[in-house]
């Protein structure tokens, strides 16, 4: 069964965007586009408002993610939990759709047997397992963050650790918003290693607005560059083209 390329976006943030393009319809278009969207909210002492919590729920449904609101302190293994359950919830898709092409007719892995069920669900984990995966990783850097931004670099160096255990290829990308003189920043592009964030998370900068709309925005041209791209390049040079970025 081919799945191609699994594309996740992971927003980090504690709040409501407040700036720009809305967020929920930026997260639906990225859904048309086969990019899920994933949020984690994350909160301290404090408790996250009425409206940050409906914000945090409505991007993922309208991105086909999952949402999760977390404690700063238990970030690491919420943020590899999200991306994992977002994986398994995009590959049961794929193999519901499977189904229906050998069945005939549209049944879901719920209504399956029990034995058949625990046999697809092990071709599901097996996907898990050794599927590709691109994975665009937004972070809220707005003022209310900055306490929290160790917490959220030791979370994604985590993330990393956990992905790379897998046999698939994993390629990572970092944005974080506020940028220092645009909305948005791009941290890091495309690799299959976040250790160069070590030094790069220590010289952010916070700023006071919250651009979610513009940042999930710029997160879909960095997919579509990379489609752009590998489409000019044959298969010999979309290879390097991959071992590159």
């Amino acid at each position: 069964m081919k799945t191609g390329t699994l594309k996740q976006i992971l927003l980090i943030t504690d709040g409501c965007s407040n700036q720009g393009e809305d967020p929920v319809a930026m997260a639906a278009l990225a859904n048309e586009q086969g990019i899920s969207v994933n949020v984690i909210g994350v909160v301290e002492n404090d408790v996250i408002d009425e409206k940050g919590m409906n914000e945090i729920e409505n991007i993922a449904l309208s991105g086909g993610g999952v949402s999760q609101i977390v404690y700063s302190q238990t970030l690491s293994q919420t943020v590899q939990m999200v991306t994992r359950k977002a994986m398994t919830q995009t590959l049961q898709g794929v193999v519901n759709k499977e189904l229906k092409h050998i069945l005939g007719k549209s049944v879901m892995i719920d209504e399956l047997p029990p034995d058949q069920r625990g046999e697809v669900m092990e071709v599901v984990d097996e996907l898990g397992e050794t599927v590709d995966l691109e994975l665009l990783v937004l972070v809220d850097t707005s003022a209310s963050m900055k306490h929290k931004l160790q917490t959220v670099k030791e979370a994604l160096l985590d993330l990393s650790l956990s992905l790379n255990a897998r046999m698939g290829n994993n390629q990572f990308s970092v944005f974080v918003f506020p940028g220092k003189k645009k909305d948005v920043e791009k941290l890091l592009d495309w690799t299959p290693k976040l250790e160069s964030l070590t030094g790069v998370f220590s010289k952010l900068t916070v700023g006071g607005i919250t651009p979610t709309g513009p940042a999930m925005k710029e997160a879909l041209a960095h997919f579509n560059k990379k489609r752009s791209l590998r489409g000019l390049l044959s298969n010999d040079d979309e290879q390097y083209f991959e071992e590159s970025i």
